[in-house]
């Protein structure tokens, strides 16, 4: 269950319970001076094709059923919750969902024990497990990196053997676990870089993967090397300490066409995949780790 922040918490709660207070406060101004059975021959000012409006109370019934649905919201609010508060009962959805979700990692909880006593490599090897991994994947992973895991721009390919962090079994479950933060400054180290300097290193880029760029590779080694190889390294074959992409290999994160490439030097490049520790739990962390590390095997 996705948590509000706690803006729209305030937000929600402060809508519901004013606009009860609100209800209330209208009620008393209109009656404010006036008895319920006491009629008058005043109007409001109001006519419309030669009827008048007369400015008499609301019926008897009527305001009491208006202050009972007030009454009702309050009771409603008390037992139920609103916004992060969960009210005095616990038969709200949420109640509901937090009493399933215990039920179910009662049952469940003595299989995933299972699981987390067997290393990575030996649950990529079973096939229940296999199974297991895949449906958490599908369920929490696919959204970006797609139902079949080959990912798509922006969103690495994970059948493959190119890691940006590292495709150990650890490296995997510990990317999972925590999450990565990934940044590239524009122009990499930098900031001043010109078109034509771009350009330049763009053909380098181009150069390291076998082809060729508008450029001057040359000259764009040169600058390489003082803009771009403290995280990609020398050579350009990058670093999974920093999450920094192999750029000799001929994958693209974001598209390797010379526009393409063009574009992530001058703007940079910024992302993010989240940490799914609280979200999933330690346990099935571990089984889908497996899932995603028996994806590369298969290519070996």
């Amino acid at each position: 269950m996705t948590e509000l922040s706690t803006f729209w918490h305030v937000w929600v709660s402060a809508i519901v319970i004013g606009s009860m207070i609100a209800c209330g406060a209208l009620i008393i101004l209109t009656k404010k001076g006036q008895k319920f059975d006491e009629e008058t021959d005043q109007t409001t000012g109001h006519s419309f094709d030669g009827i008048d409006e007369l400015d008499n109370p609301l019926p008897k019934w009527w305001m009491y059923f208006f202050w009972s649905t007030i009454v009702f919201g309050f009771g409603y609010i008390l037992i139920y919750g609103v916004g992060d508060w969960k009210g005095f009962g616990n038969w709200s959805s949420y109640g509901q969902w937090e009493s399933e979700v215990a039920k179910a990692e009662e049952k469940y909880q003595p299989y995933y024990d299972k699981l987390t006593s067997m290393s990575i490599e030996e649950l990529a090897k079973d096939e229940e497990a296999l199974a297991t991994g895949q449906r958490i994947f599908a369920s929490n992973c696919s959204v970006c990196h797609g139902p079949t895991a080959s990912g798509s721009e922006g969103f690495p390919n994970l059948t493959d053997n190119d890691w940006l962090y590292g495709g150990s079994p650890a490296a995997i479950k510990q990317t999972i676990l925590a999450g990565r933060n990934g940044a590239m400054p524009a122009n990499g180290l930098k900031p001043d870089m010109t078109d034509e300097q771009r350009k330049d290193v763009v053909a380098h880029v181009l150069s390291l993967s076998g082809r060729e760029g508008a450029g001057d590779a040359t000259k764009g080694k040169a600058l390489f090397a003082q803009a771009c190889a403290a995280c990609h390294g020398a050579d350009g074959s990058g670093n999974q300490a920093v999450g920094a992409p192999n750029l000799t290999d001929n994958i693209w994160l974001y598209g390797g066409s010379e526009a393409k490439i063009e574009f992530t030097v001058r703007h940079g490049r910024a992302a993010r995949m989240p940490a799914w520790n609280e979200i999933l739990g330690e346990d099935k962390v571990h089984v889908v780790s497996a899932y995603v590390y028996s994806l590369s095997q298969d290519q070996e």
